[in-house]
């Protein structure tokens, strides 16, 4: 039997993550060019294969000196790693309409396993009779794990940006 395929909506769609900056506040970013699918036989998704991709250049912070850094080898090296990505290993349900989707995240060259909090918040055909699916996805990783270790110490000993990221992610999914 075949998997049903289903392909990210970019427009009902959004990558979204926050870093502390000088402890004190946090920064957020999106990624604006993105790709993800979703194969699966099961309408509770209980069996789904996740791959995600980013592309790198189309971080955005709002602040294009910031957004300049975090392309730079110093961060993400976009020349050398134009994209991160993510493949799931399983989503395991947890009750519910809640998930643990595992996978394998892959940042520059370094792929870690993830485990990501996901809700799986419904399924409904739209006026234009479309399937789609709707999923809020949430976590956090440690940006210095994937070798995004720069950063700096303030005049009172702190640093400027944490080791910790959060994740977040919604994403609309239309039936292939």
């Amino acid at each position: 039997m075949s998997k049903t395929k289903w392909a990210i909506d970019p427009t009902h769609s959004e990558v979204t993550f926050k870093v502390k900056h000088m402890m004190i506040t946090n920064v957020t970013g999106t990624f604006d060019a993105y790709n993800a699918t979703v194969e699966s036989n099961n309408e509770d998704f209980s069996d789904a294969e996740i791959s995600f991709e980013a592309n790198i250049d189309s971080i955005n912070t709002r602040n294009e000196q910031r957004d300049g850094h975090l392309k730079s080898e110093e961060f993400f090296n976009a020349a050398a790693f134009p994209t991160l990505s993510f493949k799931s290993t399983e989503l395991k349900n947890v009750g519910g309409s809640n998930y643990e989707l595992h996978g394998n995240l892959t940042v520059r060259d370094v792929t870690k396993a993830v485990v990501l909090k996901a809700e799986h918040t419904g399924t409904v055909v739209d006026p234009w009779g479309q399937t789609k699916a709707g999923f809020e996805i949430a976590g956090s990783l440690s940006r210095s794990e994937y070798g995004l270790t720069w950063n700096a110490v303030t005049e009172a000993g702190g640093v400027v940006v944490s080791d910790e990221v959060k994740l977040h992610i919604n994403a609309q999914f239309v039936r292939g």
